[in-house]
């Protein structure tokens, strides 16, 4: 048989370049991509060189074999071979580079062109009729122009007034206003005379509206009582007095001398300052100091700082413990109508409730809270600024300003003023003293009727006390039909002066206000000035009962 030994041997394989590999030749091993590993098995040199010594084979290598021994030698050496790319890279590489010296290059600045001399300048030519018409213009269109500008001035000052609003201003007005001593009030001040004659208003309307009917009925004897028995033996009552606006607590002597004594005084204001000053007063009353003449004991007093006007009243502890109804007004139920109501007898709010007539929302915010407090037979005592006073004065300086213009144009001559003057315009209505004055920034209405009644803003200045704050026409007849929505009727409204002329020889009254310097003891004679006599005829008093 033949021997199959040379035949199942299995034959040694070449390598690429021809060349059988050894049986006893380990071949390198290889990574995932089919290289060489790093690390590679080191041939004796005695291999190498019989290796070397080998003799080539006769036949020819083919051009790709040389391609591929190269491209391994490389390797080798660790340069990269040229890609079939490498040309077509070099060419871009180039033109990017020309690119950049040439196109991209960023060219410097021209030197600006020189201004001609004013030799060379061409002349302007003027313009036919050009030096005349400024006197075309008449002074009524310069004047129109002026207002216009003014007009826009007020209403940018406006609007950046509005956007913090006139509460904070008054706020911050009266917390500013500094604290003066009753001497200083009596001997220094330059409006003694006002001050004394204001606060005896004052007190006027707190003698005569503050008690209650029952308690006048007692004191007057108008009361019908059995015949055979006088009268019951009831305990005295006393009041529950809130006060809108208290400020740093002036008012509290005149409500310590009330007629019918306080049990209670709340006092709100939206001026944190004022509150604390007017608890400080209070404090002082309590230990005795400046207690002179008292004759009932200290009432019982809490202030707080609110917004009167612009919140509801019913989240402060107090007010919740005393009584407020919230259904007061339009929209309020039959039975909160006829038998609800707050629990307290009285409602002041002095030189106050003119701020509240900035809106409707506000001016009904103010009377829902008066009228919530207030129980049944309460009373809502107060002054303000007397708009029947206001509208006199706008109709009479709008005549007077229309009279004006019709004989500016009457007699109106081409002659102009020259360039920068502007006439000055003297019908700005505005009016009052050296102690006081008063003006609106705005166009008013020419009969001196304030339609609709709310928002009419003009600022307001007494020496001494108000600095330009903003406050706010009452029309009354529209004030007066808006209480009639909250159950509120009124029962008594006069001037100041008319209330001197008619209040001064009571006998009460009367000797009250020689005590608090009013009226001259000797003489019986009024002691204020012109000036101050005009000042007080600005305001009037009112009292609305709760029906």
């Amino acid at each position: 048989m033949e021997n199959r030994s040379d035949s199942a041997t299995p034959k040694p394989r070449s390598d690429p370049s021809g060349k059988p590999n050894r049986p006893d030749e380990v071949a390198p091993p290889t990574d995932q991509n089919g290289s060489q590993g790093d690390k590679k098995r080191k041939v004796p040199a005695e291999e190498n060189a019989s290796e070397k010594s080998q003799p080539t084979p006769d036949r020819p290598v083919s051009k790709r074999k040389r391609m591929e021994e190269r491209h391994q030698k490389l390797r080798k050496r660790g340069r990269t071979p040229p890609s079939a790319y490498s040309r077509r890279d070099a060419d871009e590489r180039a033109s990017a580079a020309d690119r950049n010296s040439s196109t991209y290059r960023s060219t410097s600045p021209l030197p600006p062109p020189r201004s001609p001399t004013p030799e060379d300048q061409p002349r302007q030519r003027k313009r036919p009729g050009g030096g005349a018409r400024m006197g075309l213009v008449d002074r009524e269109t310069l004047r129109r122009r002026q207002e216009e500008r003014e007009r826009a001035q007020v209403e940018e000052a406006m609007r950046a007034s509005q956007g913090r609003g006139v509460a904070d201003v008054v706020r911050q007005h009266y917390n500013a206003v500094p604290q003066r001593g009753r001497e200083w009030r009596k001997t220094e001040s330059k409006i003694k005379g006002l001050r004394s004659f204001n606060n005896w208003v004052k007190s006027t309307l707190i003698q005569k509206f503050s008690p209650d009917e029952e308690f006048l009925a007692r004191f007057n004897g108008t009361k019908d009582w059995a015949e055979d028995g006088g009268v019951p033996p009831v305990e005295e009552k006393r009041l529950l007095v809130i006060d809108l606006g208290c400020g740093k607590g002036g008012d509290l002597g005149k409500w310590q001398l009330a007629p019918q004594p306080v049990d209670l005084y709340v006092g709100l204001d939206p001026a944190e300052v004022s509150i604390v000053q007017a608890r400080e007063r209070y404090n002082g009353m309590k230990s005795g100091r400046g207690n002179r003449g008292r004759r009932n004991p200290i009432f019982h007093a809490e202030f707080q700082p609110k917004d009167c006007f612009g919140e509801w009243l019913g989240d402060l502890d107090i007010v919740q413990q005393v009584g407020i109804d919230p259904n007061v007004g339009p929209g309020g139920s039959a039975m909160s109508s006829r038998w609800g109501g707050g629990g307290f007898d009285v409602v002041a709010s002095m030189f106050t409730i003119h701020y509240a007539f900035e809106s409707e929302e506000k001016a009904r915010q103010m009377l829902r809270n008066v009228a919530g407090c207030l129980k049944k037979g309460g009373r809502f005592l107060g002054v303000c600024p007397n708009s029947d006073v206001i509208s006199a004065r706008v109709a009479e300086i709008n005549a007077k300003k229309k009279e004006r213009q019709a004989q500016a144009k009457k007699e109106k001559t081409d002659e102009a003023p020259e360039d920068g003057e502007v006439e000055e315009d003297d019908g700005k209505v505005e009016w009052g003293n050296q102690i006081y004055r008063v003006r609106f920034p705005v166009e008013t209405p020419e009969d001196g009727i304030f339609r609709p009644p709310f928002g009419w803003k003009y600022s307001y200045f007494m020496e001494e006390a108000v600095e330009e704050v903003p406050e706010y026409v009452v029309p009354w007849e529209a004030f007066r039909a808006l209480t009639e929505d909250y159950n509120l009727e009124l029962q008594y409204r006069k001037p100041f002066l008319d209330i001197w002329r008619d209040e001064k020889d009571d006998p009460e009254l009367g000797p009250l206000s020689e005590r608090m310097g009013v009226r001259d003891r000797a003489t019986g004679e009024l002691l204020m000035t012109e000036e101050e006599k005009e000042a007080a005829s600005f305001y009037h008093a009112f009292c609305f009962y709760k029906v």
